[in-house]
């Protein structure tokens, strides 16, 4: 058919209107696209369950758009992780990515979204995953808190209760590295001296040796950087030897999991979480208070009294963000082309003052995070629970 002359006639004018007018029509009910990859399975499961599982709760429109959610699990795998956030971009055609759960995982996904600039929402902590937002990182957020924000609340707690030296263990990853990197700043701030820093892997079944030179170290408290039930591991074998001195996790261990993993041996552990954690014990004024019971009702709700953990809400936090962005980017471009996945990400970049589950995000041009102090409290385990620290 020539449209040209079929355009000349007022029979075809209409038809073009017509054509032109149910084209828009369509375009402007375009789907989004959610892409998610979660370690469901693996070392990291006690993690990424909870973010699947929230993953259900998200909204299934915004903004009048239907969102579709294509869930993958990476089994903790950053090879899988990799493979995943291709698939998803070229096949799936998604226009955000969320994940992945651990920061191994996450890193290696950066060159892969980077490339076909695809915004991606990262549900774990270090720094590193969106510092310094560079050509390849301004296409990369997370909702966890950075490991230097937790590392001062864990050194600030140890100095105010007379701790001078610790000894440190941490994955053998970008994890636990990142970790002690962080701490060693905080540390210094405080004046503590660490006195040992030893490694494990995530799937280790044994930690004796590194136990034990720990515990020939002599230090007042020993840290663990680790995430869900790995990390119980180094506990157990310390209490296991004898050591009686104070013992800090991360908020990498913040879930019902670890608690009954551990056991007695994890009783009187300090740790720093996000305030969804212990949200029903913030007093009124708490500015997280209401956002952090609104996840911890939603997912209860759905998944039984005492389930929720942090992950679950970091992929919450993620889903917050998205709906903030959606309408914003949707003024700018259709779903489905390059130009939607710059303006969300745009968007993005612009949310303020939003309320989340773990703190209120402030999202800025070089800063892809968004949280400040009010996203930390410090914790102790007491008979088998969580027990706020003022």
């Amino acid at each position: 058919m020539n449209l040209k002359n079929l355009s000349a006639t007022p029979l075809g004018a209409a038809v073009l209107l017509a054509v032109s007018a149910t084209f828009a029509a369509t375009s402007a009910h375009a789907d989004i696209n959610v892409g998610v990859t979660v370690s469901a399975t693996g070392p990291a499961a006690s993690l990424g369950i909870p973010e699947k599982n929230t993953i259900t709760l998200m909204p299934k429109i915004i903004a009048g758009q239907k969102i579709n959610y294509i869930v993958l699990d990476d089994a903790s795998d950053t090879t899988a992780a990799v493979s995943n956030a291709r698939k998803l971009i070229t096949e799936s055609k998604v226009d955000v990515i969320i994940g992945s759960t651990t920061t191994p995982n996450s890193l290696a996904m950066i060159d892969v979204v980077s490339e076909s600039q695809t915004p991606m929402i990262s549900m774990a902590a270090s720094a590193r995953i969106v510092e310094p937002v560079d050509a390849k990182k301004r296409w990369v957020f997370k909702t966890p808190q950075n490991d230097i924000m937790m590392s001062l609340a864990i050194a600030e707690h140890m100095a105010s209760n007379g701790i001078k030296t610790v000894a440190f263990i941490g994955f053998a990853d970008a994890y636990g590295e990142g970790w002690f990197n962080e701490f060693g700043k905080a540390a210094g701030l405080k004046r503590l001296n660490v006195v040992a820093n030893e490694r494990f892997a995530r799937n280790d079944t044994s930690v004796t040796g590194q136990t034990l030179k720990l515990m020939a170290a002599n230090a007042d408290a020993v840290l663990i950087a680790g995430s869900g039930t790995p990390a119980a591991l180094p506990q157990k074998t310390l209490r296991e030897r004898g050591y009686t001195g104070k013992i800090y996790q991360t908020h990498g261990v913040a879930n019902a999991d670890f608690l009954r993993v551990g056991g007695k041996d994890v009783e009187g552990t300090f740790l720093p979480s996000g305030p969804v954690l212990v949200a029903d014990q913030l007093t009124a004024s708490n500015p997280v208070k209401k956002s952090a019971s609104s996840y911890v009702a939603a997912y209860e709700a759905a998944f039984g009294k005492g389930t929720v953990s942090t992950f679950g809400g970091h992929a919450w936090d993620a889903g917050l963000l998205l709906t903030a962005a959606v309408p914003v980017a949707l003024k700018t471009a259709q779903p489905g082309t390059p130009a939607f996945r710059a303006a969300l990400r745009d968007a993005i970049e612009q949310v303020k003052e939003l309320p989340g589950a773990h703190g209120i995000f402030n999202m800025s041009p070089t800063d892809h995070l968004g949280l400040d102090q009010r996203a930390r409290v410090m914790v102790k385990i007491e008979n088998g629970t969580w027990k706020y620290q003022p």
